[in-house]
């Protein structure tokens, strides 16, 4: 589990005023972290120091340490607002974690082995990643920067599903808890389209591709 430290301050200035103040000034980033048995608290995070920590992938699935006036907080960050059209975020989201109770949260999907691909390399197919990232379930200290999915041997007309995937100890994936029919596919390799359109060998193709994708591998 990556940790990050942001240092914060209480932010007294609220409301529109305030918040379009606080964007001129261009130094600090408004924010609040709420849950748990503690009121919601309005906070602002220096700019520098937060636009850098956003920067790195596990920052989204990290148990974040933010530093409040001396007063230590747990929290992952659950939402982000950026600006319609500048390069600005405008506010951030952060909810307190406890220790004892499971959280849920996205966490990325990395594929491992694309060049060695079995289905690709020697079958002449083409690899289809289905899912980006993975809702998991677990206790704070449990949770993982992401999962891994390899893909050497998937075969050409082969699929890995959701539970393909390893799993570190202490987490479960969101989808599967609500039974065998949400097991969806996370990548596959299907056959490289031919370029044919209408003819009757591209109609069969399309058909054996949904076929492929709908059955799981051995």
């Amino acid at each position: 589990m990556s940790q990050f430290t942001l240092s914060a301050k209480v932010r007294h200035d609220l409301g529109k005023g305030a918040s379009r103040r606080l964007r001129r000034e261009n130094q600090k980033v408004a924010a609040i972290i709420y849950g748990g048995d503690k009121t919601p608290q309005p906070i602002t995070l220096d700019k520098p120091a937060f636009y850098k920590a956003i920067e790195d992938e596990a920052f989204f699935s990290s148990v974040i340490n933010i530093d409040l006036e001396g007063k230590s907080e747990q929290v992952i960050i659950r939402d982000i607002q950026r600006h319609p059209y500048k390069a600005l975020v405008t506010h951030a989201d952060f909810m307190r974690v406890d220790a004892t109770h499971e959280i849920t949260m996205n966490v990325p999907l990395h594929v491992n082995g694309e060049d060695a691909c079995k289905g690709v390399k020697e079958e002449g197919g083409v690899l289809h990643v289905l899912a980006n990232d993975v809702e998991i379930s677990c206790l704070p200290s449990k949770l993982p920067e992401y999962l891994e999915v390899d893909v050497t041997y998937l075969g050409l007309g082969e699929t890995l599903h959701l539970s393909d995937l390893p799993l570190p100890e202490g987490v479960s994936l969101v989808a599967l808890n609500h039974g065998e029919e949400h097991d969806f596919g996370v990548v596959s390799v299907t056959r490289a389209d031919t370029g044919t359109d209408g003819d009757e060998d591209g109609e069969e193709g399309g058909g054996d591709v949904a076929a492929e994708d709908g059955e799981k591998t051995e």
